[in-house]
């Protein structure tokens, strides 16, 4: 049924929901059905490539997540299957995701943001994503994006920098990497994360598709994050998901000058989303809305820096170095001041030096 509808189809999912998906099949079959499902099955409801379909997933390492299967995250899915069908036809919960990678799906949505942003970034904008999405990677939290060009890519290849995870939810079959220039980078992701789509393999990527794909990647975080958007950027379109999902958005500011930036500034001003320039700012919006388990963290030693100290670390990249100058203009402190504190944060294990500048001694590792 997956490869009968290609895509979300509320209807379908209602029917399964209603009679059990065994008679739900035979129903699509034969043409046993309401009118609401009569044409979107039209096309494709006497093909059966089931067969076909789990030999060339198997074939490439890759396996089919069903709501039955343990890895199901049922809990992101319920706000999903909430919303109104009527008032938007992609507002339904996928039939099956098929997934390539080693971790599990359920697993990984445990802690997770979505990254999102321009496919024609700037500089400022990969910086500030790769920053971000590796500082949250290093705490563990899970990136969620599209594998696009521009701020998607960033947000994936910083994930895998640090050794965190990170999620691809395509908007086309996974055997055909989307774009194709990033068929290393889907490879890399497979390896350690994940690289998931709803629809079967074979299917080519559509610009109805790249919407759809935008509600998925707004539920598997527990927030969404836009860096960059023009002023009619897709990532306003995966905000529009959070919000109706009860997710946080969240919004980076670019310059005032920079069109790639406009977007995210309009978001801002109309109270779509909420500025954020870090990835505590981050933590701070989507942290209460986790489901804990088990012993509570030990507090960071990082956490319990102040004043001067906590401005300098906090500058600090989580991946590359930074000169005191730099970090002086960043935090707008003295340049003596920045001098004089960070020897006593490389002194807490905290910090670190080389020839490029000084550096976070807990990224640097964990790269």
């Amino acid at each position: 049924m997956s490869r009968v509808v290609e895509g979300p189809c509320a209807a379908l999912s209602a029917l399964i929901e209603s009679v059990g998906v065994c008679e739900a099949a035979r129903a699509v079959r034969e043409h046993e059905l309401p009118d609401a499902l009569r044409g979107p099955t039209a096309a494709r409801r006497g093909s059966d490539s089931a067969a076909a379909d789990l030999a060339c997933i198997t074939a490439m390492g890759g396996r089919v997540i069903t709501p039955d299967d343990d890895e199901w995250p049922s809990w992101r899915m319920l706000a999903l299957s909430q919303l109104d069908a009527e008032r938007d036809r992609d507002a339904a919960v996928p039939l099956v995701l098929w997934a390539r990678g080693t971790l599990s799906l359920q697993q990984a949505s445990e802690r997770a943001v979505a990254v999102v942003g321009s496919r024609c970034s700037t500089g400022y904008g990969n910086q500030v994503a790769g920053e971000m999405s590796a500082d949250l990677a290093s705490r563990g939290w899970t990136i969620v994006s599209g594998a696009a060009f521009g701020i998607d890519a960033a947000a994936h290849r910083a994930a895998l920098a640090v050794g965190g995870p990170t999620v691809a939810v395509l908007a086309c079959g996974i055997d055909r990497p989307y774009p194709a220039q990033h068929e290393r980078l889907l490879a890399a992701i497979a390896e350690t994360g994940l690289v998931l789509s709803e629809y079967p393999p074979g299917v080519g990527a559509q610009k109805h598709r790249f919407l759809a794909r935008n509600r998925l990647i707004a539920t598997l975080g527990d927030g969404v994050v836009v860096v960059e958007a023009g002023l009619r950027s897709g990532a306003r379109n995966t905000v529009k998901w959070a919000r109706r999902l009860g997710r946080p958005a969240m919004a980076v500011p670019g310059p005032v000058t920079s069109a790639a930036s406009v977007g995210c500034h309009r978001m801002l001003r109309e109270s779509e989303t909420v500025l954020v320039t870090r990835a505590e700012d981050v933590i701070d919006e989507v942290g209460p809305l986790r489901m804990p388990g088990g012993d509570p963290m030990r507090p960071d030693a990082a956490d319990q820096l102040r004043g001067a100290e906590a401005d300098v670390y906090a500058a600090l990249p989580a991946i590359g170095s930074r000169l005191p100058r730099a970090l002086a203009d960043q935090t707008g402190l003295d340049l003596a001041t920045v001098r004089a504190v960070l020897p006593g944060l490389e002194l807490r294990g905290l910090v670190g030096c080389d020839s490029e500048g000084w550096f976070r001694v807990t990224s640097r590792a964990a790269t």
